[in-house]
Formats: C-alpha cells, structure tokens, sequence
C-alpha cells in the first residue's frame, strides 16, 4: 500500500476509525487486564493472610 500523506494513512480510506479503534481497545486491554490480575491477587493474598493470623 502507498499513502501519500499522514492523513491519508490515519484515515486507512474510511476504515481508520475502526481500524486505530481496534488498536486502542486492544492496547487498553493489554494495560488495565494485568492490573487487575496483580489487584486481584493482592486481595486474595491479603484475605487469606488474615485467615492465618
């Protein structure tokens, strides 16, 4: 593919807006999930730490 301006490229002949949609849907996943996964598991490690005591 050959675009001839950045804003050709952004706009991926109409289908930017889903195509960069799915990108940051995607980048946001891959942030917040390990974070939830590592709070979780901090919870869970709490809760039975407090079964031990």
């Amino acid at each position: 593919m050959n675009w001839g301006s950045l804003s050709e490229f952004l706009s991926m002949k109409g289908y930017g807006l889903y195509v960069w949609g799915s990108y940051g849907v995607t980048a946001l996943v891959m942030f917040v999930e390990p974070w939830l996964v590592r709070r979780h598991l901090q919870r869970a490690r709490r809760g039975t730490s407090n079964l031990e005591q």
